[in-house]
């Protein structure tokens, strides 16, 4: 793999990153830039994560999507353990450069969130006259693609998500 620095621009002046034609994106005080992935064929958001400076020239070099987690503060490549590799078809950057978006196709069941759903926005929030005193989330979509426990062995209270 190339060295990431070098795949990106330094940041120019605000004309140079908002209309011009160099890569050179805003990365956060923690050294991460928000990603969202949107299925390839209907544009469904599948899921929000973050990247670092090497995940995302990985994902660059590779065409398969990698994310920084926070909670495990490490890399990682999506679908590593559970085969749900999402495969790049676009990879846009916002007008600031401080986001991307990337347009995927997920292999495995088509599940891109560890619980087993499609998505990981797979609840809703009621809008409107919301009964108190708290607010119930209704689950959008058809159900789970794959049993979590079996790809990823019983979570213990302690375990933070494994993607």
């Amino acid at each position: 793999m190339s060295n990431s620095a070098s795949l990106f621009a330094p940041r120019g002046d605000t004309a140079a990153v908002e209309e011009g034609d160099r890569l050179s994106p805003k990365f956060d005080a923690d050294g991460l830039i928000t990603a969202v992935a949107v299925d390839a064929d209907d544009g469904a958001v599948l899921m929000v994560a973050h990247m670092d400076a090497h995940a995302l020239a990985l994902t660059i070099e590779t065409g398969e999507a990698h994310y920084y987690s926070r909670s495990r503060r490490k890399l990682w490549k999506k679908g590593e353990e559970s085969g749900h590799v999402q495969k790049l078809v676009e990879l846009s950057v916002d007008c600031d450069q401080d986001a991307v978006v990337m347009r995927v196709r997920m292999g495995g069941t088509g599940a891109a969130c560890h619980t087993g759903h499609r998505s990981c926005f797979f609840r809703s929030v009621p809008l409107g006259n919301v009964p108190s005193p708290e607010l119930r989330l209704a689950v959008n979509d058809s159900g789970k693609l794959f049993d979590p426990a079996q790809v990823y062995g019983a979570p213990k209270k302690t375990d933070t998500p494994r993607f």
